[in-house]
């Protein structure tokens, strides 16, 4: 039972957690991109705004 459980864990470790940080990674270069400034700033001032 230890082997499936070390098997399991060295899984998790040498795929998943790469394959996060690199979604992660993404996510934030997506959110400090340049160009979405002003998209952001429109979307940070909804909640402001009367209709």
């Amino acid at each position: 039972m230890k082997a499936v459980e070390n098997l399991a864990s060295s899984f998790v470790v040498s795929l998943w957690t790469p394959l996060f940080v690199g979604i992660f990674m993404a996510i934030v270069v997506y959110a400090l991109w340049p160009g979405n400034k002003r998209r952001f700033d429109s979307a940070a001032r909804l909640p402001l705004c009367r209709d």
